[in-house]
């Protein structure tokens, strides 16, 4: 691996890169089952979009603010940015959490969590093309072409259906998987985004700040439409809280990731954010994993990790 910061070869070193990577997609794969539980414990219909971003917005604004604690414990300064930064920031939180989650949020309540989860990797594959045009030593090579053409095989595959006469078709609507791609096209440029801003600014304050703005943003367009929160009980509560904290954690985690490391080893493995999430979905919403095209889709996905973060030979 060639690192972006050699001055912190902890969290460049393969092994403990791999593992946190790892534990955000878990934390990310198990934020799909929770959004519906948690859509189910406060009440939230299907179609009520207004307060499934009021839901966003809280879980945000409380990871955002979680954030900010700890990093005025730990001695970081929130504040004393200069305009430009602050202008970065608001930026970075309004599209990584607020825009994206408009489109990932309304996405969801048009198709099945287990495909969101699948379809949302094609967020890998956005990242690794707009590396290339951005970062001299983030380049585009065999390994990463295939290793992105058979994850994105994978996504393609779990939209196969069966058309008239048992012919495959393609099943594709724009306001549910079209808009969970666009929320992972926006997640992509945001994250590179973010890299750039990070050298400059501490990846946790940001993090903290950014999503501390995002939610804001979120529960303001949620109310300003109609929506609302209700039915607060110590298991929805509970549920609440531990959105909010995973989020806090697989973002900062992930921003320090980005930091210190190419874009494309990192954003690699949120091919396996889908894996985690049909299996998570599957265990608790009791979906079924006996479909061959989740079968092929996790393969596909799986193989194309291993090619993206292959090193290529000395």
């Amino acid at each position: 691996m060639h690192p972006a910061n050699p001055a912190h070869p902890f969290l460049t070193n393969r092994r403990v890169v791999f593992f946190l990577a790892l534990l955000c997609c878990v934390l990310w794969g198990s934020s799909y089952p929770a959004i519906k539980g948690g859509y189910a414990l406060f009440g939230i219909a299907p179609a009520d979009v207004p307060s499934k971003l009021v839901f966003a917005g809280w879980r945000f604004l409380v990871a955002g603010l979680l954030l900010l604690v700890y990093a005025v414990a730990s001695g970081q300064a929130v504040r004393g940015f200069t305009r430009r930064e602050w202008t970065q920031i608001s930026l970075l939180g309004l599209t990584q959490t607020t825009l994206q989650y408009v489109f990932f949020y309304v996405g969801l309540a048009y198709t099945s969590g287990v495909k969101s989860s699948i379809m949302n990797a094609t967020g890998t594959f956005f990242s690794v093309l707009l590396a290339h045009f951005i970062f001299h030593n983030d380049r585009l090579s065999f390994n990463k072409v295939v290793g992105c053409i058979a994850g994105f095989a994978g996504v393609m595959v779990v939209n196969l259906g069966s058309g008239l006469g048992g012919i495959p078709s393609f099943e594709f609507t724009l306001l549910g998987e079209g808009f969970v791609v666009i929320a992972a096209l926006v997640l992509a440029a945001a994250s590179i985004y973010g890299k750039r801003i990070s050298q400059g600014i501490d990846p946790i304050v940001m993090t903290g700040l950014q999503l501390s703005i995002g939610g804001a943003a979120l529960l303001v367009g949620g109310y300003a439409s109609g929506g609302h929160l209700s039915g607060f009980t110590p298991a929805s509560t509970a549920l609440l809280v531990y959105m909010a904290v995973l989020s806090s954690l697989a973002i900062s985690i992930w921003s320090l990731l980005l930091k210190y490391n190419r874009v494309s080893m990192i954003t690699a493995f949120n091919f396996m954010v889908p894996v985690f999430g049909v299996a998570l979905s599957s265990l608790f919403l009791h979906e079924s994993l006996l479909d061959w095209r989740y079968a092929a889709a996790t393969v596909l996905v799986c193989g194309g990790i291993w090619l993206v973060t292959k090193e290529p030979a000395a």
